[in-house]
């Protein structure tokens, strides 16, 4: 396991870059999932507007917010100055665990007064010699340009989601020591949340810009089962604790050609130091292989005539089965109600592959009230 991308770097190609330390493994995916779904949500957002379904539209052209633009590029160089060149001069002292640095208030009030002075320095010269706009002037803004805004608000608006998720998951904990919501915040993340929390924002933004909820969800759709496969790559290669119940069955014979590891695993070295009595059933890599499964799928019937909204409810059928079967031999908490057990991932599941079911209905039926008839003679 490779709880950093410095160790998985030294280990593969024998390479010590100390700097990588900073980097976990799990957070590493978790950008390469983002930027996987921006990938595919832009050549999707590009094929639409070629085909005619959604539309550029001119834009005013605003002058930038000359407070906001000083204040910003002020915090960005302070913590520039402040945390990481800091950290470039003294890494010999914090590299044993860069993470605690990072979340401390340790730092240099020296670098960062140096680097908030210089980045509003270099703001000020930017905006001097930037050309004024002309009155009424606009420009043409293509709904592939909103990809970058999105991103940043399916990150921000994702991880709240995913922090709420787990500790109304674990509320007992929260109850014990509230504390717990600040301690460590890059762990303790579900996806269902960070896909609920996450989705609400995109779509409050895209409709500002001019794209229907229904056909935002179906550029999304796919795009969110891709960044689901690749974070799942973080969660195996990290061991963060997503792994399945103990495996103490024989590998058969008929799957002789899988190597051990994919039958049953003991996480070694994993990030949180956890050692395992026994091997369990390695589950982020099936889903790994599962979701990748899925989003080929997906994206190969993305270009069918359906009804808007029917391609996200396929693939909210796809999601719900998928994690609905991987929790059977998945460690989790369960919830009891009215004598039935059940994790909040098998009810969240289980909601998806309803809400997808009765999307598909109900999308198909809005598109027959909206066909006019035709003439009988």
């Amino acid at each position: 396991m490779y709880p950093t991308l410095y160790d998985a770097i030294k280990d593969i190609f024998g390479i010590e870059i100390p700097l990588f330390k900073i980097v976990m493994m799990f957070g590493f995916f978790v950008a390469l999932g983002f930027l996987a779904a921006n990938w595919a949500m832009t050549v999707e957002l590009k094929r639409r507007e070629k085909n005619g379904e959604i539309s550029a539209f001119e834009k005013p052209i605003t002058a930038p917010n000359v407070v906001w633009e000083y204040v910003s590029n002020l915090l960005i160089g302070f913590l520039f100055g402040f945390k990481l060149i800091y950290m470039a001069f003294n890494f010999s002292d914090i590299s044993g665990n860069p993470q605690a640095f990072l979340l401390s208030s340790e730092g240099s009030w020296l670098w960062g007064a140096v680097f908030a002075l210089a980045f509003v320095a270099y703001k000020y010269y930017q905006l001097q010699n930037t050309p004024e706009i002309a009155p009424g002037a606009t420009e043409t803004f293509h709904p592939y340009m909103m990809m970058g805004n999105i991103t940043l608000i399916a990150a921000a608006s994702g991880f709240a989601g995913a922090k709420l998720f787990h500790h109304l998951e674990h509320f007992s904990e929260l109850v014990k020591d509230p504390m717990v919501l600040f301690r460590d915040p890059f762990s303790g993340l579900t996806f269902f949340g960070g896909l609920i929390a996450g989705g609400a924002g995109v779509l409050w933004y895209a409709a500002k810009h001019g794209v229907k909820w229904r056909t935002m969800l179906d550029v999304g759709g796919p795009a969110m089962m891709l960044a689901y496969g690749v974070g799942r790559m973080g969660c195996h290669t990290s061991g963060d604790g997503d792994w399945g119940v103990e495996n103490l069955s024989p590998k058969p014979d008929w799957l002789s050609f899988l190597p051990d590891w994919a039958w049953a695993y003991s996480y070694p070295n994993n990030v949180h130091g956890i050692i395992l009595e026994n091997p369990v059933w390695p589950t982020p890599m099936y889903e790994v292989i599962m979701a990748f499964i899925i989003f080929g799928i997906l994206w190969s019937i993305r270009k069918r005539p359906f009804p808007a909204g029917v391609l996200f409810s396929i693939y909210l059928i796809f999601a719900g089965i998928e994690r609905f079967v991987i929790e059977k031999i998945r460690v989790n908490p369960k919830l009891e109600f009215l004598g039935l057990h059940f994790s909040q991932a098998e009810l969240i599941s289980f909601t998806f592959m309803l809400l997808g079911t009765l999307g598909i209905i109900w999308f198909y039926n809005q598109q027959k009230k909206s066909t006019p008839l035709e003439p009988t003679s």
